[in-house]
């Protein structure tokens, strides 16, 4: 491309500075000043076709003490504004992370099928709609049985409160000896209703907090995803420019694990998935490809997920007897044992190259700093941090 000489200026065209300095001039209109400010700007910056903007200025005397000064008073601003700005958004950056992390694990499909000749947004848009129909499906189990279920509910009501006061039966009985019926009429007029209110209303709140939350991490997620090579040439430039190569490839190997974790926890959250579903089979307990499904997205939780599913599953194989109910959940106790300290870390080292150990210590770390949120990022944070530490500390250190 030819570089473009900037115009010589003519000696005798207006300064800028003399331009601004003259204030207000009664002759002229506002806007023909301004304009005449304008095209003097240009001439005086030396605006050419490459140089937009002209060129620039030279660089402020760093040794000059007003300089230092005004330097760490701004530093010292920015540390604080920022530290503000973090607390009071904190959330916000949290879901944002998470939004990052599911883009990042997502994009590999999405250039997979870019490299086999689909443009990016109907790779994106393939991608979004295959992970909304494994959503649609799970939704298409539940739903009836749900439905079946509370209304099966709704009808064995009246043979509870029979039961109740029938003193041959189990129930009755119970409430002979410990006086279920008074206890929960004295709760209730005792202003038990106002608290069981309160409970419904704090648990809607947590609901709805969630569903929003989900719907931020969801949009976000997909905005990024659809425009992720755009915000890895963003990433590029925070560079300098003598170290903007190597900066490329750190960033690279970093998205790369990411990916790497998401493609890991999902194959960990198949293998629970699918584990529930044969066990559910051979004890003959209820609805086991939906609880398939559902082991399967709550192992996506790190910390909890799997604790939840087991406990559900337990619940639901009492329904064919104490028997079963204990064995499934000693099943759910080895298998988290073997998933928490064998299955995940030996993933996590094949996609993340982090050990084991740091596998768990991050998701305990995380999960305890942040919550669950914290947990699901932890393990990515801590695969970049060790890249980093490898390729630049380290690396200095064995240096000298």
């Amino acid at each position: 491309m030819p570089h473009h000489q900037p115009p010589d200026r003519d000696d005798d065209a207006p300064d800028v500075s003399e331009l601004i300095s003259g204030g207000d001039d009664a002759e002229r209109a506002p806007e023909e000043l301004i304009d005449e400010i304008h095209s003097a700007a240009r001439a005086e910056a030396g605006v050419t076709d490459e140089l937009t903007y002209g060129r620039v200025g030279p660089r402020f005397d760093r040794r000059s003490p007003f300089y230092i000064g005004v330097t760490g008073a701004t530093g010292v601003g920015v540390v604080f504004a920022i530290g503000w700005i973090v607390v009071a958004v904190g959330q916000i950056l949290l879901l944002t992370a998470l939004a990052f992390v599911i883009a990042v694990g997502m994009d590999p499909m999405v250039v997979w099928l870019t490299r086999r000749g689909l443009p990016r947004w109907a790779s994106v848009t393939l991608v979004l709609l295959s992970g909304l129909a494994v959503f649609a499906g799970f939704l298409a189990l539940a739903i009836p049985i749900l439905t079946s279920q509370a209304t099966t509910l709704a009808n064995e009501i009246p043979h509870y409160v029979h039961s109740l006061n029938n003193q041959a039966t189990f129930l009755g009985k119970l409430n002979a000896r410990y006086h279920l019926v008074k206890s929960i009429q004295s709760f209730i007029s005792n202003g038990g209703s106002s608290a069981i209110a309160g409970g419904i209303l704090g648990f809607g709140k947590v609901v709805l907090d969630l569903v929003g939350s989900v719907v931020v991490v969801v949009i976000l997620a997909i905005y990024l995803l659809a425009d992720l090579p755009r915000v890895k040439h963003g990433l590029y430039r925070f560079a300098p420019k003598s170290r903007r190569a190597r900066m490329v490839l750190l960033t690279d190997e970093i998205m790369t694990r990411i990916g790497g974790y998401v493609l890991g926890k999902l194959l960990n959250s198949l293998i629970a998935g699918f584990a529930t579903w044969i066990w559910a089979l051979l004890w003959n307990i209820p609805y086991a490809l939906l609880l398939g499904f559902m082991v399967a997205l709550l192992d996506l939780i790190p910390v909890i997920g799997s604790t939840v599913g087991g406990i559900i599953v337990s619940l639901i194989a009492l329904t064919d007897g104490l028997v079963i109910a204990i064995a499934t959940a000693l099943y759910y106790t080895l298998f988290r044992v073997l998933e928490d300290y064998l299955l995940t870390p030996k993933i996590m080292v094949r996609t993340v190259q982090v050990p084991g150990l740091v596998t768990v210590l991050a998701t305990v770390i995380g999960g305890a700093v942040f919550g669950v949120i914290g947990a699901l990022i932890a393990i990515p944070i801590a695969a970049a941090i060790k890249l980093l530490l490898e390729e630049t500390t380290l690396r200095h250190l064995e240096s000298r």
